[in-house]
């Protein structure tokens, strides 16, 4: 059974919120000329630019190549270079500023523009000008870093920005913020850096707590596994740098983005979609990315220093939680380095004067060409295209340049069989679409000793359906593809629904505060697995893509902690009728018994995200296995569960229970389900740690799962 649901308002953190592709109207010139002086750019969607630099044997520029010198390839075929400039850029520091005269000081200066403009058609908006983006990523550093990352830039424009460069400012905390336009106006740049919101998002820089014995001991019972909650944090964060290479994207010049970061913690395959998506729409967009650590050079003692608290275990005597800690920073740093490979830049690490990462910058963009042609390709298939450069002459030299990019798509042009072949290419492409934020949530409950039932749900924020802009009787349709890879990558689970969703009147108005939610249920045996899930939706052909790796544990084994299942968080419940779209023939009666997130008529709806409000209440789910049977009655059990939660000083801020559960599932063998509901008003809003604590009285076995959770 596979279903479609329209959820309530909820705080959604996905992946990111994207934007859409931007394409220019205009066609290209019938007779279009090269220009080695100063060229024009005609804007069209056929026009691509590549910008190559050309080095000698010792690593120095190669200048005055003329265009007949190049030769550019796009899929092993011969492109006319149509375009063609050189940029020569200076490593001279320009000289301090003379101090503003008596009358300039009672002057106001001009506001910045928060705005990054492209050129006007027919004309080179930044001729040898050397484009530089400062990104100051907040929401990854503490206030230590921020000062320090403050420090270094207000040094690199007063000491080391020479005549060539072109500045602008991003700052990312909850949103980016273009604080500036490219300029080379030095104090309006220093008056910039100097206002920037020390402090500000410093809350959300700390790295995910497992929660495993290596962790910091904050005096708690347990500590959080927040490794969901960060998955989406990451995924923003990533999503953030997507969003700022497309506002630069309109530039045909060669820019670098210098992000200055606190680091990105990484879980793992869980990023890859919008890790992958971030890279290919800078190489699309040529920029090049530069990543500095801001943390400088680290060099925590073993379990950490006097700021912290020790390791909860033994791990301080037997090497683990150096080897821990260790692990912490190089992950922390392998998403930065992978950015910078993957884009053509560098990545900055392990040093406290910040401005020398400011200054690699330079000194990788000293000359350059800028090679536009009109493809010949005119197919908007959102295909990877490779590019070549060669040099026509016998001159021996080293050409650096991206290697291709992924054409344009259009979805209304696309017949029944080219949308079906669309979503195949799509699941399989290395090129991860993220037109639509996705969160999704994979579960497992115990339905034979060989067997788990694999619960599957996915959420798209209504707000960026085009649906949402629809009135009432709205229809679309919404394709969902999935597929489960095993670890010989033997497919092993499919899922692929065409899903018809009518709104009542006045449901699609009330669709851009909403979400919809998405289910499905596979039947897999333990290990480890892959999912790499799509959904399309109709009216637009917007289309997202989740990436997951996910564990099924054999619980068959003898174990000395209680048993249980995936923990479901979740913050509603909805009526089976209530649904609004089926893939298959409505659910019987026994499937609603098997189906663990079914109770009575209602179906639980995972709250992936674990963000709640304080006017809803947190439902958990779980079954506990194999718990001793009473003696007196062999059909009972006798399972303790109460539930806690702490703030973030690991004081406890609620507590509910003890309640005792004892009956056995009908369907699920040695089974005891668990529900509880908890209110949330009262709460201050806040993280927490929820932690659930299960005890099986008879047994004498306990387990406590904990997740992260949001209150607002």
């Amino acid at each position: 059974m596979r279903t479609l649901w329209i959820l309530g308002l909820l705080a959604l953190s996905a992946p990111g919120q994207q934007q859409q592709q931007q394409r220019a109207a205009a066609q290209p010139p019938a007779q279009p000329s090269v220009a080695s002086a100063k060229p024009t750019f005609t804007s069209s969607s056929n026009l691509v630019i590549v910008d190559v630099t050309v080095k000698d044997k010792s690593g120095k520029t190669i200048d005055e190549l003329k265009p007949e010198d190049f030769a550019v390839f796009e899929d092993g075929k011969r492109q006319k270079v149509e375009v063609f400039q050189h940029q020569s850029l200076s490593l001279d520091p320009e000289p301090p500023e003379a101090p503003p005269s008596l009358g300039d000081q009672n002057e106001l200066p001009e506001a910045p523009k928060t705005t990054i403009t492209a050129a006007t058609p027919g004309k080179i908006q930044y001729h040898d000008k050397r484009l530089m983006v400062m990104f100051f990523d907040f929401s990854n550093m503490g206030v230590p870093e921020q000062l320090r990352a403050q420090e270094a830039s207000l040094k690199f424009l007063d000491k080391q920005m020479t005549p060539s460069d072109m500045v602008a400012i991003l700052l990312f905390t909850t949103a980016i913020q273009v604080k500036t336009d490219f300029t080379a106006d030095r104090n309006t740049l220093t008056t910039i850096i100097k206002e920037l919101p020390i402090g500000e998002a410093s809350d959300m820089a700390d790295a995910a707590d497992t929660g495993d014995d290596n962790e910091e001991d904050t005096g708690a019972a347990f500590v959080a596994d927040e490794t969901e909650f960060n998955i989406f944090n990451t995924d923003r964060k990533l999503a953030a740098i997507e969003e700022a290479v497309r506002k630069l994207a309109a530039l045909p010049e060669k820019k670098a983005l210098v992000y200055i970061t606190g680091g990105i913690s990484k879980t793992g395959i869980e990023n890859q979609a919008q890790l992958e998506a971030s890279i290919n729409a800078a190489v699309k967009a040529n920029v090049a990315i530069y990543p500095i650590d801001a943390r400088g050079l680290m060099g925590d003692p073993p379990g950490g220093g006097a700021s912290k608290g020790a390791s909860r275990g033994a791990g301080i005597f037997n090497g683990s939680a150096l080897n821990a800690q260790r692990a912490s920073i190089n992950d922390s740093q392998e998403t930065l380095a992978t950015l910078a490979a993957d884009t053509g830049g560098k990545v900055f690490l392990d040093s406290n004067d910040l401005s020398l990462g400011l200054q690699q910058v330079q000194q990788e963009f000293r000359s350059y060409y800028t090679l536009g042609y009109y493809t010949t390709n005119s197919k908007e298939d959102g295909k990877y295209r490779k590019i070549l450069v060669k040099l026509n002459n016998t001159l021996s030299a080293k050409l650096e340049f991206r290697d291709g990019y992924y054409a344009n798509k259009v979805w209304g042009k696309f017949n029944g069989v080219e949308k079906e072949q669309q979503l195949k290419e799509a699941l399989a492409a290395a090129d991860p679409l993220t037109d639509l934020p996705l969160a999704l949530e994979v579960d497992y409950f115990r339905i034979s000793p060989s067997a788990y039932f694999v619960p599957v749900s996915v959420r798209v924020p209504g707000s960026v359906l085009a649906l949402a802009a629809k009135k009432a009787g709205a229809e679309t349709e919404f394709d969902f593809v999935g597929q489960i890879q095993d670890e010989r990558k033997a497919v092993v689970g499919n899922v692929q629904d065409y899903i018809k969703v009518k709104l009542d009147p006045g449901e699609a108005q009330k669709l851009a505060r909403r979400n919809i939610h998405y289910d499905a249920g596979f039947t897999l045996a333990p290990g480890r697995y892959r999912m790499k899930f799509l959904v399309r939706e109709a009216q637009s052909g917007h289309m997202g893509t989740f990436d997951a790796r996910f564990v099924v544990p054999d619980l068959a084994a003898d174990s000395k902690t209680l048993k249980t299942s995936s923990v479901v968080w979740s913050s509603q419940r909805e009526p089976l009728k209530a649904v609004v779209g089926e893939a298959e023939r409505p659910l019987n009666r026994r499937g609603a018994q098997t189906n663990p997130l079914i109770v009575g008529q209602e179906k639980v709806v995972p709250n992936i995200t674990k963000v709640f409000r304080r006017d809803q209440n947190m439902y958990i789910s779980f079954d506990v296995y194999d718990a001793l049977p009473d003696p007196n009655n062999y059909k009972l059990r006798s399972v303790a569960v109460s539930m806690s939660l702490y703030n973030q000083k690991g004081a406890k801020a609620f507590e509910a229970g003890p309640l005792k559960a004892t009956e056995l599932a009908v369907t699920r063998p040695n089974a005891v389900p668990v529900q509880l509901q908890v209110p949330l008003k009262g709460l201050a809003p806040g993280r927490y740690t929820c932690q659930i604590n299960v005890i099986d009285e008879i047994g004498r076995k306990f387990a406590f799962p904990r997740t992260a959770m949001v209150v607002q």
